[in-house]
């Protein structure tokens, strides 16, 4: 763990005038109220909030945002509360704590409509104060470095939220080499032999060609000589991520895919960049349509760069990036760049983006969505690249790669995308689902009368757009939709044995993040919502069709709607067994088995106990159990032992020895099942063979802990 004085030599080194005794008073309160706290590597807890710290100076971020990444968890997690923190640190510390603390609580990988409202959310955060962002997302990386040591289910669910939400979030922002970081962290746990084999091809590539990266490097700088420009140049080979997206969008082997080479030309001025871009040129074959001038059409994050891709050494295709110095502080930092410290006061940056001005461009888009719609434009914003078109009267409009002029039209005013008939590019009358590309003036004729078709919604690719039409859609056809579905609601709600009565549409509507039960029955009649949605949103219980699987988020019932459950790690609970929540502070509810000991310890907090039940559908092989079994030590033993769990339809997930002896094997298996059928028959055909002498269910609780359980017994009792 990093000493209170290296991290103050890490803030002092950009700002000497760091309050450095309100760090070091920070980082003791940070310590103790986590004392005793670990991680699931085994490390002191403190460790990841000083982590998170030393990253943020990374970025020379000012003091209050260090010191809020020291005491991020601490209201989360510790006995430490709001007014503590405000007391000691001040008023801006503690709202940016309890900014971060209410980012840690969103579930941003729930269902579509409560992910929508949390984006919402997140973005009223982040419009706050964008320092709140910044450090969820170093928090963020920092976890996702050390994700090894989570569950694998828990790995795969936090992989998948990073690669679909921070990651994007942070290039969004401009911070690309946090963004490659954690798609690079996310792929490696969604999918490790793809990411095995790029680096495999790699080295491979390397020793057949050498180091390619120092040659072009050479090259670059010799030509720079040759006309007497000064100027940093650096190489790399992209991030395994970035080529297997690229293979994936171009449909391309590794030995086919161009340009998996990166180089930077770092110059003391603009003027520079183009006297770098002209000497590039004239050495080396420009590639047609790949080049991009984002100096002269800056991101909206302050992105500047000039862009061009060409044909190097050996007819390789290389990328090259060429900006200032200034630009390239923008380009790392994205709109941190704004609180970035230099010789103790604020960087002087002339290109980078004012956060209240970038917050107020992302999100005044989103302000005419609805949930659902918002979601949609939300992930597309993030994603998109960027092209930049021209009005007749030659304003710019900045709309995301692929984007059509139905896009372009909406992008200038709702009216004119809704009344669109046509459109010219350059002059040239054009199909409106024609793909735009930079530089292109466009010109959108519009007639009265004209209204969205359905059709296009397949054309355009923003947010924006397909909100707009959506929306006009639904007013067009909205009385034939809520007939349509009011009988839908009715067969639905008649199928599982209820009435569909206007208190319940208006719940449903309610609970989904709907304007009023009108609302709801228009999206089901036009196949927005399915009946099954409206009806497992009143009754989860009842929505599971016969032979088919419960989801993982629906397996407990007798849960609040804000409240999220977990298995306790201690008994493994699986569907089937009688189960217990117990509420924890952060952690949402813990669902424990009844006989597990440790709920002796908590029978004094009947405040915390929430009676639960599983789901009594059919539920999916991904409960995890671990059996501990001891073995002969003969050829073919272990295999055996496994083929046997694979034919009850069971998925071993993990397996280490405990023990080994020349005559016997003891050792601990993970194995995935169904419920508490699927483990007794699991654990009977493993008794049945003869080379299994031993065979048991391994519970982590500290057995030399555990009481008897009547007393537990006796308090279930009474919730029944």
């Amino acid at each position: 763990m990093i000493d209170v004085e290296d991290l103050i030599a890490l803030v002092t080194a950009y700002n000497p005038k760091s309050d450095t005794a309100k760090i070091r008073e920070a980082y003791a309160f940070g310590f103790k109220m986590h004392d005793g706290q670990v991680r699931h590597s085994g490390e002191p807890y403190f460790t990841h909030p000083v982590a998170v710290a030393a990253l943020l100076t990374e970025q020379r971020l000012d003091d209050a945002t260090i010191i809020t990444a020291l005491l991020h968890d601490t209201v989360e997690d510790t006995r430490a509360s709001y007014t503590d923190v405000e007391a000691r640190f001040g008023k801006d510390v503690a709202e940016l704590v309890d900014g971060v603390t209410k980012l840690t609580n969103l579930q941003l990988s729930s269902s579509e409509t409560k992910q929508a409202e949390n984006f919402r959310k997140l973005l009223i955060a982040m419009s706050k104060d964008l320092r709140v962002i910044l450090v969820k997302l170093a928090d963020r990386l920092h976890n996702m470095r050390t994700i090894k040591y989570q569950r694998p289910e828990k790995q795969v669910q936090k992989a998948r939220e990073t690669m679909d939400i921070y990651a994007p979030l942070a290039g969004r922002m401009g911070m690309q080499w946090m963004r490659e970081e954690l798609e690079d962290l996310a792929f490696r746990v969604l999918n490790p032999e793809g990411r095995s084999s790029i680096i495999r091809r790699f080295i491979t590539l390397q020793r057949e060609t050498g180091d390619v990266i120092h040659k072009i490097t050479h090259d670059i700088r010799l030509e720079l000589d040759k006309v007497g420009i000064e100027a940093d140049v650096f190489g790399r080979a992209k991030k395994p991520y970035s080529i297997w997206r690229k293979m994936q969008e171009k449909g391309l082997g590794f030995s086919r895919l161009a340009d998996i080479y990166g180089f930077r030309v770092i110059t003391n001025d603009v003027q520079d960049c183009y006297r770098v871009l002209g000497a590039i040129h004239q050495r080396w074959k420009a590639v047609p349509g790949r080049f991009k001038d984002y100096i002269s059409q800056p991101k909206s994050n302050g992105y500047r760069s000039i862009h061009t891709t060409v044909s190097g050494r050996d007819g390789k295709q290389v990328e090259v990036q060429i900006r200032t110095r200034q630009m390239h502080e923008v380009a790392e930092s994205g709109v941190a760049a704004h609180w970035s410290y230099r010789d103790g006061v604020r960087a002087e940056n002339p290109f980078a983006v004012d956060p209240a001005e970038w917050i107020s461009n992302l999100s005044e888009r989103f302000n005419e969505s609805d949930t659902v719609d918002f979601l949609e434009h939300m992930k597309l914003e993030m994603y998109s690249d960027q092209v930049f078109c021209f009005t007749p009267k030659g304003d710019v409009v900045k709309l995301p790669k692929g984007a059509t002029p139905l896009d372009y039209a909406y992008g200038i005013h709702t009216r004119i995308g809704d009344s669109c008939v046509g459109a010219k590019i350059d002059g040239v009358r054009v199909p409106l689902w024609t793909r735009l590309k930079n530089g292109q003036s466009v010109e959108i004729i519009t007639a009265e009368g004209q209204r969205p078709q359905a059709t296009w919604l397949d054309i355009v690719v923003t947010g924006r757009a397909k909100s707009a039409i959506r929306r006009s859609l639904r007013e067009e056809n909205r009385e034939r939709y809520i007939k349509l579905g009011g009988e839908l609601a009715r067969v639905a709600f008649e199928h599982v044995g209820k009435r569909s009565t206007p208190k319940a549409l208006k719940t449903a509507a309610k609970q989904l993040g709907l304007q009023d039960h009108k609302e709801l029955l228009a999206r089901l009649g036009s196949a927005e919502l399915t009946a099954r949605d409206v009806v497992s949103t009143l009754y989860p219980e009842l929505a599971t069709r016969e032979g088919e699987e419960v989801e993982q988020g629906r397996a407990v019932l007798g849960l609040a709607p804000d409240q999220t459950p977990t298995r306790g790690t201690c008994c493994q609970p699986v569907p089937g067994e009688r189960i217990v929540g117990i509420t924890y502070r952060g952690q949402g509810v813990v669902v424990h088995a009844i006989d597990c000991p440790t709920l002796v310890d908590l029978e004094d907090q009947p405040d915390r106990w929430i009676d639960l039940h599983w789901h009594s559908g059919l539920h999916p092989a991904a409960y995890t159990v671990t059996l501990e079994m001891t073995i002969s030590n003969d050829a073919g033993v272990l295999g055996r032992i496994c083929t046997l769990i694979g034919e009850q339809k069971a998925n071993i997930s993990d397996l280490h020895f405990v023990d080994r002896k020349p005559d016997y094997y003891r050792l601990e298996i993970d194995v995935d099942l169904r419920d508490v059928e699927n483990l007794h028959m699991v654990m009977t055909a493993l008794e049945a063979d003869n080379d299994v002498a031993e065979v048991k269910r391994l519970r982590r609780a500290d057995r030399s802990a555990a009481r008897p359980l009547e007393r537990v017994a006796q308090r279930m009792a009474a919730y029944e």
